[in-house]
């Protein structure tokens, strides 16, 4: 028996559940199927809330001088009309950080792992991906197929399942992913023009509702991002070929060059889908491996690493004897109710607004962010939903 905390992904939730736990006392192992950690851009938004937790693990301010300061957001049409734009200065006395954060993944994940590497009782093994597992009263044993295909058995105390959508944790749990998977696929089109230059009042973070062709504006330090839905019976081929990618931006940005520089372009599916629990005895599941969603206001990563900090915290009261085995029951109860009442129902909620098509409900969506945008009261209280907060209120009202 390994007397420590076994976590398989190395991604953010995985990395910062390590980080918490070690803050904590107690002694890691991160298990990641890959050779190194991955480069890929991914999710790159991190609300408020978030960052106040990366402050507590000395990794905020590194990820932020990296980033770029996005302290508002906006919705707009296709013809230019800004709907309604929101400050997050409304909320500067709920948190440190009063602004999203554009930065990728990548990076925290790279700022943690350089700030772990020396701490004593962190251990990370790549090229070791958990397989499965078998469980009993006392302790976690885990199958790690290696690099090569030899598999090898190891046993812990308790063992957090951070390995993505497809996690092998989950399967091995027999944990039903209950939900859907949207019929339109999103492409994602990273460009280096400056949209600035030819898009008057356009924020960092841009939301534009369209019935035709919606879509979202995203600046990160050296690109803009920009997300379009790709319709069910385009093929991938089709999908990612540049002459499309064109048509798209060009649509977006009529104002633009003829042909825009791409850097990259991503199509991936969209699933809503929570796990039916997080816990199954001594093995949980966290982030992408518990619960995922469509990308409308950057709340996946985020709601992983509330995720992992709420279970590194409640696993690190077990482990010191300073709470019972009911300390955990309560992060399936609080994680899990929480991504279903605010995570799945605000995503869905801001797809559906961009898409609207009927005019009676385009025109209800604009009056409704502009009568919020003109009341102090009810723009706090939706600044507190879109950033998260007021999911983590209704966690701690859970316990």
């Amino acid at each position: 028996m390994e007397e420590r905390v076994f976590i398989a992904g190395a991604g953010p939730v995985g990395m910062v559940a390590a980080a918490e736990l070690l803050r904590r006392g107690v002694p890691v192992t991160v298990f990641e199927g890959e050779m190194a950690l991955a480069t890929e851009s991914r999710a790159s938004t991190f609300h408020p809330p978030t960052l106040d937790m990366l402050d507590e693990l000395g990794a905020a301010a590194e990820l932020i001088a990296e980033g770029l300061i996005a302290p508002r957001f906006q919705y707009r049409r296709t013809n230019g009309e800004v709907i309604a734009d929101f400050d997050f200065a409304a909320i500067a006395d709920a948190t440190r950080h009063p602004y999203r954060l554009q930065s990728e993944q990548y990076k925290l994940t790279r700022i943690l792992l350089n700030k772990l590497k020396d701490v004593p009782g962190f251990e990370i093994e790549f090229g070791r991906r958990v397989v499965g597992l078998t469980q009993d009263a006392d302790g976690v044993s885990v199958e790690i197929a290696r690099e090569g295909g030899a598999v090898e058995t190891r046993r812990g105390r308790w063992l957090i399942g951070a390995d993505g959508a497809r996690s092998q944790v989950r399967h091995a749990l027999g944990i039903e992913f209950e939900g859907f998977t949207w019929p339109e696929r999103f492409l994602v089109l990273s460009t280096p023009f400056d949209f600035y230059s030819v898009m008057p009042d356009l924020d960092a973070v841009s939301y534009v509702a369209d019935p035709e062709l919606w879509h979202f504006l995203l600046k990160v330090p050296d690109l803009w991002r920009v997300m379009f839905p790709v319709h069910a019976d385009m093929s991938d081929q089709d999908a990612v070929s540049a002459a499309f990618g064109q048509s798209l931006l060009r649509r977006a940005c009529p104002q633009g060059p003829q042909t825009f520089e791409i850097a990259h372009a991503t199509l991936y599916r969209v699933h809503q889908r929570v796990a039916k629990t997080y816990r199954v005895g001594r093995a949980f599941l966290a982030g992408d491996a518990a619960h995922i969603n469509n990308p409308l206001g950057g709340m996946g990563m985020n709601g992983g690493i509330h995720d992992a900090v709420s279970l590194s915290q409640r696993i690190a009261k077990v482990w010191h004897k300073e709470a019972g085995e009911a300390e955990l029951d309560r992060y399936d109860l609080q994680r899990r109710q929480v991504t279903v009442e605010y995570v799945q129902t605000q995503t869905i909620q801001n797809k559906r607004n961009l898409e609207a098509a009927a005019p009676e409900d385009r025109a209800r969506f604009t009056e409704q962010m502009r009568r919020v945008k003109d009341d102090p009261a009810a723009m706090r209280d939706y600044l507190m939903r879109v950033s998260m907060f007021a999911s983590l209120k209704r966690a701690a009202e859970l316990g």
